[in-house]
């Protein structure tokens, strides 16, 4: 199954993707509270609310309050090469506030106090049932499936301390969607990830170059903090960011951002400035 977060008319709703339509999941205001209810799968197969023609949706972040964002920096072997890092012994881990997170067609701000935005195409995990302590039969059994993601990183915030969080955070930065595809569809093994910016490719690889793959991912965080449903997990980047290249390559205002997954589908977002305060 594919599920989304649209706005609708009366707020949001929560919707299965069936080829060109999309059916409203009723009651359900978006994919972070269906996924709370332990029959998600059976009410989202079951759905026959109103239908609404796909091309004409407008997405919301695909969990749009999720309890927690948990990324993970440096898992991509070809990034850490870039990086000139050596492979980690434990995943690197860091936070995002849902404050960060836009869907999968809106703007991307680029702060009024930072000039070095950056790309980060993002394989997300989507938890699907509580899990702490789990081994990687019990991760892989939460993980309801997976989206895109992309960690739009500000490097001259992130860099200031040794401390990530200042630049990965910001306001509005964070698309996520269009849609979750649920793990009986997209094992999160192997499978294309691309981004471009004004249609260039800036970064191309494959999921199956993770160091620490999904259910790793899970295992070793349920270690830490109970995961719970509608929380997200992004799972790293690939190299081509901007910040590794020579000369260094940021985001402009205008600029359209593209950010792919084969298996699961696009984010298309432009970027735009924030206005300065008065």
């Amino acid at each position: 199954m594919r599920l989304a977060t649209v706005r609708t008319a009366a707020g949001t709703a929560a919707v299965r993707v069936d080829g060109g339509t999309a059916v409203e999941i009723g009651g359900v205001n978006d994919v972070g509270e269906l996924l709370a209810d332990p029959a998600w799968r059976e009410r989202a197969r079951a759905a026959s609310g109103r239908e609404h023609v796909l091309a004409s949706l407008s997405y919301a972040p695909l969990v749009p309050r999720p309890d927690k964002i948990i990324c993970v920096g440096l898992n991509y072997r070809s990034h850490m090469q870039e990086m000139r890092q050596e492979p980690p012994r434990f995943p690197t881990l860091f936070a995002k506030f849902r404050s960060s997170l836009v869907g999968a067609h809106d703007d991307i701000v680029l702060p009024e106090v930072a000039s070095q935005v950056d790309w980060e195409a993002e394989l997300a995990v989507v938890v699907g049932s509580s899990a702490r302590h789990v081994d990687d039969d019990g991760a892989r059994a939460a993980i309801a499936g997976y989206s895109v993601l992309n960690d739009v990183s500000v490097r001259d915030w992130q860099h200031r301390t040794v401390q990530w969080l200042q630049g990965k955070t910001f306001e509005h930065s964070t698309p996520l969607g269009p849609w979750l595809v649920t793990s009986d569809e997209f094992d999160g093994r192997a499978a294309e990830i691309t981004c471009e910016v004004n249609g260039e490719t800036m970064q191309k690889g494959d999921i199956s170059d993770l160091v620490f793959g999904p259910t790793a991912l899970v295992a070793y965080i349920s270690d830490v903090i109970t995961l719970l449903p509608g929380d997200v997990i992004a799972t790293g980047t690939p190299g081509g960011v901007g910040v590794a290249r020579n000369p260094q390559r940021f985001l402009q205002d205008g600029e359209v951002v593209t950010t792919r997954i084969a298996g699961i589908g696009e984010l298309r977002n432009e970027c735009r400035r924030e206005a300065r305060s008065s």
